[in-house]
């Protein structure tokens, strides 16, 4: 039976919180590092690293726990590679959108995927979506198209590519869910998603590498580890509490993003884009106090 927020120590859900939040500053660290990567470097080769280091890290990770040849057996494999590519290629499409778009203007429209995963799982997975959550999604969508503007001079065509990520990234958690729910624990899905996703970016890295500067590896050394690092954060905040308690606070990699990208980039969203991240992240949790409270 899953914990709920009763049967959570407040002191250990405070703990969980501080953990994941943690874990929202280093993605949105990691990605203000990328975004500097990319603009010079291909980022086919930025992922290779990332999933060179992001293998060794799950075998490392497996073997201390179980063992290869156990988490490699999948209930459901080809689901499993699947959801391995989606997930690779979610991250490959939205470090792509770094190079051409400001951090806070890609999250705020990766933010979506939540509701896109909701829109996904309905026929996909045949879960009963509320009304009132569909209402929610539709808003969801408002906001994006407020953030888009499409039709008007402001608009750019190189804003549907973190919109892209996040559809990749909503199939990713409705095809985890499938997976899960037929039974391969967490071994199998990470080492699937890193082994996958390694031959996957050795195949497309290979071809665009070109010999690094000492700073580009220094670089690409410190968004491998931030991303490991987050990882763990994450899993080691589920220890203290519920992903249900933890789901609201993902929203303030938007926040931090917003901040790095002020900071370090200059960067500032618009007042439309605001608002409509603002009308996305209302969105997003209402489904969220839904799911808890149905």
């Amino acid at each position: 039976m899953s914990q709920t927020y009763k049967e959570v120590e407040p002191n250990m859900v405070g703990k969980g919180v501080l953990l994941c939040l943690a874990a929202m500053l280093v993605f949105a660290s990691q990605d203000a590092v990328t975004k500097m990567l990319v603009q010079e470097m291909s980022v086919a080769q930025v992922v290779l690293v990332r999933y060179w280091v992001f293998a060794m890290f799950a075998i490392i990770w497996v073997t201390r726990t179980s063992t290869i040849r156990h988490a490699l057996r999948s209930v459901r494999p080809k689901l499993q590679v699947f959801r391995s590519l989606l997930s690779i290629a979610e991250i490959a499409i939205f470090n792509l959108a770094l190079r051409y778009l400001g951090l806070a203007e890609s999250h705020a429209l990766m933010a979506v995927f939540p509701l896109m995963a909701i829109a996904l799982a309905a026929p996909i997975l045949g879960e009963r979506v509320s009304r009132n959550c569909w209402l929610a999604v539709m808003a969801g969508f408002v906001g994006t198209l407020v953030i888009l503007r499409p039709g008007l001079e402001v608009f750019k065509i190189e804003s549907l590519i973190p919109l892209s990520a996040a559809l990749c990234f909503a199939g990713y958690h409705v095809v985890t869910r499938q997976v899960s729910s037929a039974g391969d624990g967490f071994n199998t899905n990470v080492l699937y998603m890193a082994l996958v996703g390694c031959v996957c970016a050795t195949l497309f890295g290979i071809t665009a590498w070109r010999e690094p500067s000492m700073q580009e590896w220094f670089l690409l050394g410190v968004i491998s580890v931030m991303s490991v690092a987050a990882q763990l954060l994450l899993v080691k905040a589920l220890e203290y509490a519920p992903a249900s308690i933890l789901q609201p606070f993902n929203y303030s990699l938007l926040v931090f993003a917003t901040i790095i990208g002020y900071l370090v980039f200059n960067e500032f969203p618009d007042s439309w884009t605001l608002v409509g991240a603002s009308i996305v992240i209302v969105s997003g949790l209402y489904v969220i106090y839904s799911q808890r409270t149905s």
